[in-house]
């Protein structure tokens, strides 16, 4: 069966592995003339890579972890110390750490937080420990029923102290959907807890070794065309075309550079486009569909990542850090994390902004004098010193629509794998699956529409 697929994200390229890896010919169509979607990295005139995001692999990942060892690429992942630092605004330049032992599940959890006496009172932790024990108990169901509240109206049910929203929940909310606790479900934040609770290494983090274009996209594309299947990229879709009977007739493709437009036609089409895009170049026939309306109850969140090269090292620290700052929400020195990335002598920070609503629209000289004030509270001994680190260079990556913004309620809107149109199938991280928007949820969405198409 040929496939048309349109979007080289992670969604998109997964499909077609696994559609190949079936049999099937899948041809992927990218708008822009990089892969990755938003994993998506460039290279500067300095030979530098930024990115669209700090992306971190964790062990609760296991279709994404599957997927490594299918490709034979698991020695790309750069495993870090089983812990979670966070930065101490009250003592700024200091850490508090959660270290995991090697224990069995969730023991090794439970250790971690007991021994934190930095950020959480034992009457704090025996209280959300307590909160959590539905959740660990029943389940997926349960964790699923909480959308009906946020994270802050979750902990406010459970009865457990605001502080500890303050001091740890505000920071793991912007690390995973880029919104605040009174904003995010409480479905994402308990699925998060679960899996690394229930799995003894679900919290251990990863980092590529380098850029996730070269080192996880572009060996997805090499095992796709190994068996007879295609990926172009500047190859923008246009428009949907179709049937008398409402199935796709074609692909049309916007030619490039005054080129004449092209109808790419197949057995089977999917849309790997996030859902912003995808809801825009819904045809109005399918508009009045109760399955395509559903699409309107989910909108991409704003998110901005900012990379900055400094003349001296800032930090030795060989992890991700949750930075507690107002404006930032997670951080590393790529320097120190990424093998390809390194440098003994200077640092480069990848940061992560959020919320960033107020942000997006903003200069990015405006977003790094921000973010500059921000790290002088994070590093006082470099910037505020007679001699301070002096900020070489910059790249700031916008992403107005990034993965879908996953307040109260999101969970009934997100779509099935298959559709009512018979030909045209969804993958991407929006659609339903466990692992909510991350690349876990990008890679098995592509697995899963990958074989609703292959089984139908």
């Amino acid at each position: 069966m040929r496939v048309a697929i349109a979007g080289a994200g992670l969604a998109g390229l997964s499909c077609a592995k696994y559609l190949t890896d079936a049999g099937h010919t899948p041809t992927v169509l990218e708008r822009r003339d990089v892969l990755g979607g938003k994993v998506a990295a460039w290279k500067d005139s300095d030979g530098d890579w930024y990115e669209t995001g700090l992306h971190i692999f964790f062990g609760a990942y296991p279709n994404m972890l599957q997927l490594f060892k299918e490709l034979g690429i698991e020695d790309r992942l750069q495993w870090k110390e089983h812990t979670m630092i966070f930065n101490q605004p009250d003592s700024p330049g200091t850490y508090s750490r959660f270290d995991f032992p090697d224990l069995p599940a969730p023991l090794n959890g439970v250790v971690a937080i007991l021994r934190n006496n930095d950020m959480l009172t034992w009457p704090e932790k025996i209280r959300f420990g307590l909160g959590l024990l539905p959740a660990m108990i029943q389940g997926q169901k349960y964790v699923e029923e909480m959308d009906k509240y946020s994270w802050s109206e979750w902990l406010q049910v459970q009865n457990i102290p605001p502080r500890v929203e303050k001091e740890v929940f505000i920071a793991m909310s912007k690390a995973l959907n880029f919104i605040d606790p009174h904003e995010i479900s409480s479905t994402v934040l308990l699925t998060a807890l679960n899996r690394f609770l229930q799995e003894k290494n679900g919290s251990k983090m990863a980092f590529l070794d380098g850029s996730p274009t070269e080192r996880l996209c572009q060996p997805i594309v090499d095992h796709i065309t190994e068996r007879g299947g295609e990926v172009r990229l500047s190859a923008p879709l246009k428009e949907i075309l179709l049937n008398d009977d409402g199935t796709v007739r074609g692909f049309l493709l916007r030619g490039a550079d005054g080129a004449a437009d092209e109808v790419f036609t197949a057995d089977a089409y999917v849309s790997a486009m996030p859902v912003d895009p995808l809801k825009v170049m819904l045809p109005p026939l399918w508009r009045e569909l109760d399955y395509f309306k559903k699409l309107d109850g989910l909108e991409g969140v704003p998110v901005i990542n900012v990379h900055l090269w400094f003349d001296r090292k800032l930090t030795d620290i060989d992890h991700l850090l949750f930075s507690r700052s107002p404006l930032l929400s997670v951080y590393a020195d790529m320097s120190n994390t990424c093998r390809e990335y390194a440098n003994p002598d200077r640092s480069m920070l990848e940061l992560v902004l959020a919320p960033a609503k107020d942000w997006i629209a903003k200069s990015d000289q405006e977003i790094v004098d921000a973010t500059m004030a921000e790290l002088k509270k994070l590093f006082p001994d470099h910037f505020c010193t007679g001699q301070p680190a002096r900020l070489l260079k910059y790249h700031v990556v916008k992403t107005p629509r990034s993965v879908y913004k996953a307040t109260p309620g999101r969970q009934q809107y997100r779509p099935s794998q298959k559709t009512p149109i018979a030909n045209f199938y969804l993958t991407g991280d929006y659609t339903m699956q466990r692992y909510l928007a991350s690349m876990e949820g990008a890679v098995l969405s592509g697995k899963l529409t990958a074989q609703a198409i292959a089984s139908p």
